[in-house]
């Protein structure tokens, strides 16, 4: 009868173990975005100087 159980807690313990992990995987690929847009919220958040962001702003408008 004991058996039994394992049968039952590994797959309960496999799901509970692998979804976290493939919804948070899942909503990191989601926040990606296109590079213009990356752009603006890293200048936005104050990651880089405007000097920085217009550089890399003529860089990715040239390369389209």
């Amino acid at each position: 009868m004991m058996m039994w159980w394992w049968w039952i807690l590994i797959p309960v313990v496999l799901v509970l173990v692998i979804f976290p992990y493939n919804r948070r995987n899942r909503r990191n690929t989601a926040k990606r975005g296109n590079p213009m847009d990356i752009l603006d919220n890293r200048f936005a958040k104050g990651e880089m100087s405007k000097e920085e962001y217009e550089e890399q702003k003529r860089t990715l408008n040239t390369k389209n």
